[in-house]
């Protein structure tokens, strides 16, 4: 590999790193004066009163890399205004706690910036052999896609450290993917830049947190992970975005499980509760920090069966995929991921 594309990629992510770990106390400051404060109550594990908008530190960490790595481009022009009106929408709720359908609204706007102004949308993918090309179904599909990847990323940050390290898990992945294929574009800048913000933001994130990411974190690091997948993965991974996603099946799998809970339940989906994949290993007496690290491990050997699958040997993927899934799915049968069997034994 080219000496000078490693010390860019090394500078993509110590630049960003230390700029966000450096600026924390201050956005701290800054969100406890406007009463941006997580007060533990009912499901937070947290035992006292934490400023959130840590995904403001992110954010700015994002911006400070890509003006010294990025180029000018009407794509990078819709993803900063998206990730602006993302980050903002973000902040408001840090703060005041918006309706779900205002804060809705603000992801819909941030995913339409994307898709129409900047023309980045899913036209087609091609995953394990499969081709599809989704013609005029295009620009509802890239939409449906960014919201799930946000709203993925905010249910399950229900942890120290959660979010932020599945997130850097992701990037760090595409990150190896795409400097191996040799794929330089708008996409690596960014997977490098973001890596180290949330590496950064870590510092101050990972159990016991001094911060939390906030809906401003969350929703803008579903964002990214949704746009770096949108721009890169037909030129990176050859199988566009499925493998890349499925680094993500923790996050993927627990919203998907929520979904079919709180529907059984017959509960608004925007419900909160007490049954996520986290919740249920730290029922089982594990530790914040071993529930977190424990799900960092089984993601990251999703992540092994991507860069496995696409750079290695696909059968082999198949069955690393075969059996992380297989593990999942004992898992959800014997706990209480799709429905709490305590209350439905107690009902019969």
């Amino acid at each position: 590999m080219n000496k000078d594309i490693v010390l860019q990629l090394l500078l993509m992510i110590v630049i960003p790193f230390t700029f966000v770990a450096l600026i924390i106390p201050f956005i701290k400051k800054i969100a406890i004066e406007v009463g941006a404060i997580d007060v533990p109550r009912g499901r937070h594990k947290h035992n006292k009163p934490t400023p959130k908008m840590g995904g403001l530190a992110i954010f700015l960490g994002f911006l400070f890399g890509y003006m010294l790595f990025g180029t000018h481009s009407s794509q990078m022009n819709s993803i900063l205004i998206g990730s602006f009106i993302i980050v903002m929408t973000g902040i408001i709720d840090d703060i005041v706690e918006l309706k779900p359908s205002v804060k809705f609204s603000g992801q819909l706007i941030a995913a339409l910036i994307i898709a129409i102004y900047g023309g980045i949308i899913l036209k087609d993918v091609s995953a394990f052999g499969i081709y599809l090309d989704f013609g005029i179904f295009s620009y509802p599909l890239t939409i449906f896609f960014i919201l799930g990847c946000i709203n993925c990323m905010n249910l399950i940050d229900g942890l120290d450290g959660l979010s932020g390290g599945i997130s850097s898990i992701y990037f760090l992945t595409i990150g190896i993917i795409a400097t191996i294929q040799g794929k330089h574009g708008l996409d690596f800048v960014l997977t490098f830049v973001m890596l180290g913000s949330t590496l950064g933001f870590l510092v101050h994130n990972f159990h016991p947190a001094k911060i939390f990411a906030g809906d401003s974190g969350s929703m803008f690091m579903g964002f990214i992970i949704a746009v770096v997948a949108l721009l890169g993965f037909k030129n990176v991974t050859m199988t566009s975005l499925i493998v890349p996603l499925l680094v993500l099946a923790i996050p993927i799998l627990d919203t998907l499980f929520a979904i079919i809970r709180r529907t059984i339940k017959g509960e608004p989906i925007s419900n909160g509760d007490e049954f996520h994949i986290h919740h249920q290993l730290l029922h089982r007496n594990f530790s914040v920090k071993q529930t977190v690290l424990i799900i960092y491990f089984v993601d990251t050997l999703f992540a092994i069966a991507s860069i496995v699958y696409v750079l290695k040997d696909r059968y082999l993927g198949y069955i690393i995929y075969g059996v992380l899934l297989a593990l999942v799915i004992v898992f959800v049968i014997n706990t209480n991921v799709i429905y709490d069997k305590k209350n439905l034994k107690k009902s019969k």
